[in-house]
């Protein structure tokens, strides 16, 4: 009846919140919530592995949904965007909450592909443990390694999930080869897969059990059985040894256990339940389960390893961190999205305090305060109001204006300076502090186009839409260009751009065009120079007259890009400069490297060292800006500047009878190749090649593969380039 009323896309969301408001009818997060039975957890992957598949399954078993959709057919909870639903890929980041086993999960589904992996770095800071899915069939992937050392950055805990283990080709063994050589962790398997008539079930080592899911009951119906079967009851016993014994060498608890019983084969499975949650919370081994997600087997499983293994808000070292900020509001800010109907919606995980509607907030980045508006309880693209959300738990907030992702919210100014005073006194290392405080770390664009509306009537909404898609990923830059006056749109490569302008197509309905894709090259300096600049002006009645004397410094590393001379005579001039002028130094010395004389494009690698400074009386600090930013002009047209080109990290993945065209190819395209492995029927070739010989290749790939082989790409670094290519480059950009 409801279905003739509103519709099935209607009736699908009301009853998806009937059962979402069934499992928690109390706020999201609020005290009753045992803050030891929350779990933030994100999944991660390299593309096509299965995590979407396998979130959606993880609702479908929790009652969170009545029915399971699937990738293929656009129906998934947490792909949502219409690109998403499309292309069959996740874009952007979605947060979802279920209950499990008297637990609450909070769980983030992160993108897959390299463009976007800004959502994945983003969302890290919200978590506590990761979920790491690998398809069995290809063991670790270029973006699964990625990913992985996202997570370490962040110190998270993790478990791996090999997905798709029901594939005739799907190699367990492998899957944990390859986690040890690639990560260099310890893999501890707590599962084996046993395969009867291709049918798959899974073989628990800690309790020596067959676990079978019912295929008619869409794999509801968990069965366990005692292991009987001699052959695989004898390899089971002796993978579990093995895991008993890599188990001791990691944890001194088991270990004096082991002594004590002198066996690995008597220790019973809650011994090894508590080791291995020991060992993965002091991130010195990773447990491995298996299933296959489509087929319905071991996402249960999977759901109580997240439970058993992963850490509560509590134990996660982090806590200790956020601590500074005792009982009042802390949170991190990891998604911000634009809803036609409740505006900016930010996303924000709380590590103290807690956070009712309505409530002020104190953005520490932009060091403004901003007024909060309805707190909402979050599920993909539904929301439920809440009053109030505590410590531990994800919710999102309306109304905040300034606040973009990687954003530290807090109760109040008061707040932040206790805290800072709080970690002094605890002596906290610097990088962390940096961390906490300092705002997120952003890569840089390799791709840039133009980008115009369809007449200068839609020019407004243009700029508005841009805006606000450059605040909700921070990755897409927009900027204007000082000598043309053209939007420029700078990304992460060439699918980032494209959904970016199908997005304002189908969001805000403008057909915006888009000017040929362009190569984001560098400038640095060939060598060290130093020198002197005089400015003398008069403005009225106002004369102004700066001194400086400043050196460049090449192949330069460091994190700071002004540097003191500390000899005694420039020491003793540079510490009678007024700070403000100092400001002025900077502000002037930020602008020059900004845009190089060759290009205009970033100077990177090079170091700015003050030597001397005087400013004449009723100068302004305009003019010590300017004449610091002409100064280190005149330094980089002296020392002469080099263009310098992204290189690319480059893994292929081809059937081995197209492998030598495709290795031809790549010598034409100035490529270096690192490594070629085998991958059963397949060469997997990894290799660093210039971004810019690698415009258009999906086309080329597929003509040379007959469309059987892929690729992917990430970022490796920025390399000088020869005279040769640099003219062509130059002839490229500005034609001529």
């Amino acid at each position: 009846m409801l279905i003739r009323y509103f519709g099935k896309n209607v009736c699908w969301k009301i009853r998806r919140r009937f059962y979402h408001k069934r499992n928690f009818s109390a706020t999201a997060g609020s005290d009753k919530t045992d803050l030891e039975r929350i779990r933030n957890i994100g999944i991660m992957a390299h593309i096509d592995a299965g995590k979407t598949t396998t979130t959606e399954r993880m609702l479908f078993y929790s009652g969170s949904i009545p029915n399971m959709g699937e990738v293929h057919d656009g129906n998934t909870v947490t792909d949502f965007m219409e690109q998403e639903r499309q292309r069959g890929i996740t874009i952007a980041s979605a947060a979802v909450t279920f209950a499990w086993k008297g637990h609450r999960l909070n769980l983030i589904d992160t993108p897959g592909h390299i463009d976007f992996t800004m959502g994945v770095e983003q969302t890290l800071g919200a978590l506590d443990g990761a979920v790491v899915i690998l398809d069995s069939s290809a063991g670790v992937e270029a973006q699964t390694t990625t990913v992985w050392r996202q997570a370490d950055r962040y110190s998270l805990p993790r478990i791996v999930y090999c997905n798709k283990m029901d594939r005739a080709d799907a190699d367990f063994d492998m899957c944990l080869t390859s986690i040890e050589t690639k990560f260099d962790v310890t893999p501890l398997p707590v599962q084996i897969p046993l395969k009867n008539n291709s049918e798959l079930s899974i073989v628990d080592l800690l309790t020596l059990e067959t676990v079978t899911f019912d295929r008619s009951n869409q794999g509801r119906k968990v069965q366990r059985q005692k292991l009987e079967d001699p052959e695989a009851l004898s390899l089971a016993r002796e993978r579990r040894r093995s895991l008993t014994d890599k188990l001791s060498e990691l944890d001194d608890n088991l270990a004096d256990k082991i002594i004590e019983q002198e066996s690995l084969d008597d220790i019973p499975g809650e011994l090894l339940l508590e080791s291995l949650r020991r060992t993965t919370l002091a991130q010195r081994g990773v447990p491995v389960l298996l299933g296959s997600s489509y087929k319905n087997v071991g996402v249960q499983l999977l759901m109580d390893a997240a439970v058993f293994y992963l850490p509560s808000p509590n134990h996660h070292q982090k806590a200790k961190l956020y601590s500074c900020f005792r009982e009042s509001f802390a949170a991190r800010a990891f998604k911000v999205i634009h809803d036609k109907q409740r505006g900016p919606i930010t996303f924000f995980r709380v590590f103290t305090g807690k956070l009712s509607k309505g409530q002020r907030v104190y953005n520490v980045q932009r060091e403004k305060t901003e007024q909060g508006g309805k707190l909402y309880a979050a599920y993909a693209d539904d929301y439920e109001e809440i009053a109030e959300v505590s410590e531990g738990n994800i919710a999102a907030l309306g109304g905040l204006k300034s606040t973009i992702t990687g954003d530290l919210l807090t109760g109040s100014v008061t707040a932040v300076a206790r805290a800072k005073e709080i970690l002094q006194r605890r002596d906290v290392e610097e990088a962390d502090r940096r961390g906490l405080f300092d705002p997120a770390r952003v890569p840089d664009p390799v791709f840039f186009c133009s980008i115009e509306p369809p007449s200068m009537a839609y020019q407004s909404a243009l700029d508005t839409a841009l805006q606000e898609l450059e605040r909700e990923d921070p990755s897409l830059r927009v900027s204007v260009d000082s000598e043309t006056g053209q939007t420029v749109l700078s990304g992460m490569g060439e699918l980032h751009i494209e959904i970016i302008k199908e997005r304002i197509r189908t969001e805000y309905k403008i057909h915006a065009d888009l000017g040929p894709l362009q190569i984001a090259y560098k400038e640095t300096i060939g060598r060290r120079i130093k020198d002197s600049f005089e400015l003398h002006h008069v403005v009225g009645s106002t004369k102004h007259d700066v001194t400086v004397t400043m050196s460049l410094i090449d192949c330069y590393e460091g994190e700071e890009l002004l540097l003191m001379d500390n000899t005694r005579e420039s020491a003793s001039n540079l510490a009678a400069v007024h700070p403000r002028f100092m400001g002025a130094v900077k502000s002037g010395v930020s602008s020059a490297l900004n845009c190089g004389p060759r290009l205009g494009c970033p100077v990177i690698k090079v170091g700015v060292k003050l030597h001397w400074l005087e400013v004449g009386k009723g100068t302004s600090e305009t003019m010590v800006a300017s004449a610091v930013s002409q100064c280190i002009r005149k330094l980089l047209e002296d020392a002469g500047v080099v263009l310098l080109e992204p290189i690319m990290r480059l893994e292929i993945v081809t059937p081995e009878a197209y492998a030598p065209g495709v290795l031809g190819d790549l010598g034409r395209r100035r490529t270096e190749i690192q490594e070629i492995t085998v991958r059963r029927d397949d060469k997997i070739i990894r290799s660093l090649a210039p971004l810019s010989e690698l415009l258009g290749y999906a086309t080329k790939l597929r003509i040379l593969t007959s469309g059987t082989g892929n690729f992917s790409l990430e970022f490796d670094s920025y390399k000088r380039m020869g005279p040769l290519e640099e003219q062509q480059a130059i002839k490229n950009v500005t034609g001529f």
